[in-house]
C-alpha cells in the first residue's frame, strides 16, 4: 500500500454507555481505551477505542444523534447502528479472539468459510455483537 493510499481513519458506533463500551472493546478484543477519563470529566464528547495505528473507533453517545446536523437530513440517520464492521486479524489472533469471547460468554456464530472482503476470500470468519448491539464480524485470510 502506498503512503498516499486512501485508508479507514475512524468508524463511529452509536452507545447507550460509552465508558461500558470502551471497557468491552478493550476486555473483549484488546482494543487501547481513548480520552476515557476526558469523557467522564466532561471535556471530550465521547471516547474511543484504537484499532490500530492508523483507525479508532468512537464511541458516541446516542444523545450526540439529535446533534447529527452535518448534512441536510442526517439527523434521522444518526442513532443507528451500522449494519456491522469487520476486522481482519492473522490466524493466531483470530483464533485468540473467539477464545477469548466464548470465555466471556459472549454470543458469537458458527464460523462461515471463504467469505469475499477487501483482500479477496477470507479463510475464516464469525459475527458477535457489543453490548449495545453493534455486529463485528472477525476474519482471518492466511
Amino acid at each position: 500500500m502506498t503512503e498516499n493510499a486512501m485508508r479507514l481513519d475512524h468508524v463511529v458506533l452509536w452507545v447507550r454507555d460509552p465508558v461500558a463500551s470502551a471497557g468491552f472493546y478493550e476486555k473483549a478484543l484488546g482494543m487501547e481505551p481513548l480520552r476515557v477519563a476526558e469523557y467522564t470529566r466532561g471535556t471530550a464528547p465521547f471516547p474511543s477505542v484504537r484499532l490500530n495505528e492508523e483507525t479508532i473507533f468512537d464511541l458516541a453517545p446516542l444523545a450526540l444523534a439529535e446533534r447529527m446536523t452535518m448534512l441536510p437530513g442526517a439527523a434521522s440517520g444518526a442513532g443507528h447502528p451500522v449494519n456491522h464492521v469487520c476486522l481482519s486479524l492473522p490466524r493466531h489472533d483470530f483464533e485468540a479472539l473467539h477464545t477469548r469471547l466464548r470465555e466471556q460468554a459472549v454470543p458469537v456464530t458458527d464460523f462461515s468459510h471463504d467469505s469475499y472482503g477487501a483482500r479477496g476470500k477470507a479463510r475464516r470468519s464469525f459475527y458477535f455483537g457489543d453490548p449495545d448491539g453493534n455486529i463485528v464480524e472477525a476474519r482471518h485470510y492466511d
